[in-house]
């Protein structure tokens, strides 16, 4: 046994280090004491739009809200202090439509977007990009791109099958327009396909072809596309990884702390929540079913209760009713301004399905319980959907039901006031007015009809609820960018598209927030800042309140998703 005696000083200097570990020990077996918000514009975006200074986070939920001296109260020695110095904080942004993680597909695809999206002015440039796609795909590879946009090639027509051609004649190639409402191909894919000049168009689709010689021009519209896109294989492991990382970040960087993939297949709904409870995906996600699955949800072969957290909800069962106005495959009541050839002069589009037919599937789901969200931006579709509903709650009623119209890009007034009086609520496509706006005066709509589009204003008079999206991939995740689109409503080549469908800066952020959240069934969670739902916050750079048109100029600072920095700027 060795009996040497401490050295004194050892002696003091342990007895000093236990001290100081011992508030550190004991923090760390107490429940954490959280984070302080103060000296802030805190927009609440609860039911009286109440605005503060401060708020208490503990844990992932919000404690408590108001002034700097009643938040400070809950100061305690572990206690986090933040001072904003007068910096805006909104709730997280909630997406209301968008297609998860489809904005990382221009690390996997050649980006073929125009300006102000892109760098491709011309086919010959659309090729070029190809070509260095095909150079990193390899042999015996699809190549593909994303994008495109016939209205401003200086072509100003769609890439064909021969200019396809001109890229490879091996690999099959595959690009799809801006909308993602039509693609090309090239005749190896064509080939692949079996199209050919006997090939019939499936319903609610169309095989574009030659008028002298009858061969398909490798245009494919709508369920058309399908022919082609099913051959193509699944992103590899790397490459969905750059996508979702890719994705996240994006919509981080842009303050989106609730995402939605708004077209999901089961396959992506069990990989997406695996990765979300693995804990690799900072962000929460809602995602809409395709009919196919909402039909397993049905019959109970296909559970959304295993896929619920926190993080990760199973939403809305999504149908489709037309196309894009901007593909020509919009379904109008009238025709379109500038018909798309010269022998088409009362062309209106076409539907997805017959009236009779959607109505059918919406009974089907309605009965079942389930919320139903129609992609719908014709006003025609939009007349087949309201008829699906008020025949679904005739038959089977209904309180609160939420049914979405997504885009509702050209409802009318009439239109608005059945929503109004059947619960269904609308979610405008806002960005339209900015990236189309001249084209839907020009060439589509025409000045009366494109002055009204994506109808918010019409929407705010009548106490309809609704929100505002931006279908990433189609444009980027920029909720700011859409916010003020919606209140400015001006082209990005400087147009005014229908003032008088201008809405305020605050009914826009609510419509990206509370709105949105409410939407989705999500009110009680997300949406406002209130005692009890989660911490998920944005840090701004300027009160999107106070200066219209400076609202697409602000940015996201720090993104917190339940009560943890997610994103912080450099």
């Amino acid at each position: 046994m060795n009996n040497r005696k401490m050295h004194p000083k050892l002696t003091i200097a342990t007895l000093i280090i236990f001290i100081l570990l011992v508030p550190i020990i004991s923090a760390s077996r107490l429940p954490s004491s959280g984070v302080i918000y103060f000296n802030g514009q805190i927009l609440t975006m609860d039911d009286k739009n109440t605005v503060v200074n401060a708020l208490y986070v503990r844990g992932d939920r919000i404690i408590a809200v108001g002034g700097d001296e009643e938040i400070l109260l809950h100061k305690t020695i572990f206690t986090k202090i933040v001072d904003l110095r007068g910096k805006t904080m909104v709730p997280g942004f909630v997406d209301a439509h968008s297609h998860f993680p489809g904005t990382g597909l221009k690390v996997i695809m050649a980006d073929l977007n125009s300006p102000p999206l892109g760098n491709i002015h011309n086919i010959k440039e659309l090729k070029a990009a190809l070509r260095q796609r095909e150079e990193k795909s390899g042999k015996k590879k699809w190549v593909t791109g994303f994008g495109y946009d016939d209205t401003l090639l200086e072509e100003k027509r769609h890439p064909a099958r021969a200019d396809l051609d001109e890229v490879s004649t091996a690999n099959p190639v595959w690009i799809t327009h801006i909308s993602m409402h039509l693609g090309v191909a090239n005749s190896k894919a064509l080939q692949l396909a079996g199209i050919n000049e006997n090939t019939e168009d499936p319903e609610g689709g169309h095989i574009r072809k030659d008028p002298e010689t009858g061969l398909p021009n490798g245009v494919l519209e709508e369920k058309a596309m399908s022919f082609v896109t099913k051959l193509i294989p699944n992103p590899s492991f790397a490459d969905a990884y750059k996508m979702l990382r890719y994705s996240t970040q994006e919509y981080l960087s842009h303050g989106v702390t609730t995402a939605q993939n708004g077209y999901a297949e089961k396959m992506y709904i069990s990989l997406l929540s695996k990765v979300s409870k693995a804990g690799l995906l900072p962000l929460r996600l809602v995602m809409w079913p395709r009919e196919k699955v909402g039909e397993e949800i049905v019959v109970g072969s296909f559970k959304p209760e295993k896929f619920q957290t926190k993080r990760f909800r199973v939403g809305a069962v999504k149908l489709i009713a037309d196309g894009s106005i901007q593909a020509y495959t919009g379904y109008l009541t009238a025709p379109y301004y500038v018909p798309p050839s010269p022998d088409k002069p009362n062309y209106r589009g076409y539907p997805a399905m017959p009236r009779e037919e959607l109505t059918k599937k919406v009974i089907y789901f309605h009965k079942a319980g389930l919320q139903i969200a129609i992609h719908g931006n014709g006003d025609a579709a939009i007349d087949d959907i309201l008829c699906a509903f008020e025949q679904a709650q005739k038959e089977h009623p209904r309180k609160d039901t939420r049914h979405i119209i997504v885009h509702a890009q050209m409802a009318r007034d009439d239109q608005l006031d059945r929503m109004k009086a059947l619960g269904v609520t609308p979610s405008f496509f806002s960005l339209h007015t900015y990236f189309w706006g001249d084209r839907h005066m020009n060439i589509f709509m025409g000045p009366e009809r494109a002055r009204r589009m994506s109808p918010a204003k019409s929407a705010v008079d009548r106490g309809l609820r609704f929100t505002i999206h931006t279908d990433s991939p189609v444009v980027p995740m920029d909720p700011l960018l859409l916010v003020w689109a919606a209140v400015n409503r001006i082209s990005y080549n400087g147009t005014v598209i229908g003032a008088e469908q201008r809405i305020t800066p605050l009914q826009a952020l609510r419509a990206v927030t509370a709105d949105a959240a409410w939407q989705m069934f999500l009110e009680d969670s997300r949406g406002s800042i209130e005692p009890g739902k989660f911490a998920d916050l944005v840090i701004l750079s300027a009160n999107p309140l106070k200066d219209p048109m400076k609202i697409k100029d602000i940015k996201a600072l720090e993104t917190i998703l339940g009560g943890k920095t997610a994103y912080k700027a450099d």
